[in-house]
């Protein structure tokens, strides 16, 4: 395919704030058809952003000659049913993360879009981000050496307000929680930058216990998705890599990522609590020197910024996207490299359940 792709978007938040502004920027994408549940919403939204078709039937979407592929922005219990059809339907699919639910729908998909031919991409866009791409190339020039700690911090204040509303981020069962907002970029970028993990210690807490609930009056309801996770991971190579996240941390530090090696040190962070993209700087040191900002290569840069951080990085996950469809193999990150976030995430659950250090399976194994 050479010519326009015909996209349809499913889901109106992220959807709309980012995935339809995307599509519609690049060259190679059009903005077909929205779909909302509430027929009342999926035409104020083809009205807003002068979409041509808006659906509130997904077999009607689905059925559609008119549509190439679907971008899947809807709260994580719905994907594997949505991304299900859409394959089934011959559609290609670009899926937010997390991808599902658990391990089994993971690779149930990932072996459906294989044996039918589709293309599929998760949006881990940190692997578009120019400051994350330059870090990316000096760990494999081997700026550090032989690393000897891998630290992350990824502390937000995005729900630390005890007063903000109940929904299915609260519910672990939908797919709510720190470790699918944050974890899932982790599992992914960890895999990205160092290679598989072979074991794994974890433990997830709730700090805030109930939120009231909006369509309720404001009557409290109980929360059991996370608000926080810590990890001890050894890589396959042997490095210890520590990890801290929440979304509950009042003046939290933001999101850094530490590299220490016997040769050096690479420092990735931002401390915008805002914007999960803007704000990243790379620091970096020979060993026994002070660590300096480190410029980024004009090669690495976006084309152009815009106001939400999420849209540049987006636009290069379209990009591999279509380039995907174009030669009829997925780029990554794909529904492979999904399945492997969707696997740490599952392994942390029951590592922080089990109050046990856990082994982590190959990929390939997973796959069968």
């Amino acid at each position: 395919m050479n010519g326009d792709i015909k996209v349809a978007v499913i889901g109106t938040g992220f959807g709309q704030k980012v995935h339809i502004p995307g599509f519609q920027i690049h060259h190679r994408t059009k903005v077909q058809g929205v779909y909302h549940r509430d027929a009342a919403k999926a035409q104020a939204v083809a009205a807003e952003f002068n979409i041509p078709q808006a659906y509130s039937s997904l077999e009607e979407l689905f059925n559609s000659p008119e549509i190439d592929g679907v971008s899947i922005a809807t709260p994580p219990f719905l994907h594997a049913e949505m991304a299900q059809q859409a394959i089934a339907a011959g559609k290609h699919v670009l899926l937010e993360k997390p991808m599902t639910l658990n391990l089994s729908e993971a690779t149930t998909l990932y072996h459906l879009a294989q044996d039918t031919g589709i293309v599929a991409a998760m949006d881990f866009e940190y692997r578009g981000v120019p400051t994350w791409m330059r870090l990316a190339e000096l760990l494999d020039e081997g700026y550090v050496g032989q690393k000897r700690l891998v630290k992350i911090d990824w502390l937000m204040s995005s729900r630390a307000n005890p007063d903000r509303g109940w929904n299915w981020y609260a519910q672990k069962d939908k797919g709510g929680g720190a470790l699918g907002a944050l974890g899932s970029h982790t599992f992914d970028y960890i895999a990205w930058l160092f290679g598989p993990v072979q074991r794994m210690l974890a433990q997830l807490h709730t700090s805030i216990g109930q939120r009231p609930d909006p369509n309720e009056g404001g009557r409290l309801k109980p929360v059991d998705a996370d608000d926080t996770a810590l990890l001890t991971l050894e890589l396959a190579d042997g490095t210890p890599c520590q990890v801290s996240l929440s979304s509950a941390t009042y003046g939290g530090r933001g999101h850094w990522l530490e590299v220490y090696g016997d040769g050096g040190t690479l420092i990735l962070g931002s401390s915008n609590q805002q914007d999960y993209v803007h704000g990243f700087r790379l620091l970096g040191a020979p060993a026994g020197e002070t660590p300096v900002e480190l410029e980024i290569p004009n090669r690495l840069a976006f084309p152009r910024s815009y106001p939400d951080g999420r849209l540049a990085p987006f636009l290069r996950t379209i990009d591999r996207w279509v380039q995907g469809i174009d030669s009829g193999v997925a780029i990554a990150p794909s529904f492979r490299e999904g399945v492997y976030s969707q696997l740490l995430m599952d392994l942390t659950h029951a590592s922080s359940e089990q109050q046990a250090w856990l082994d982590v399976p190959r990929l390939e194994t997973v796959l069968g």
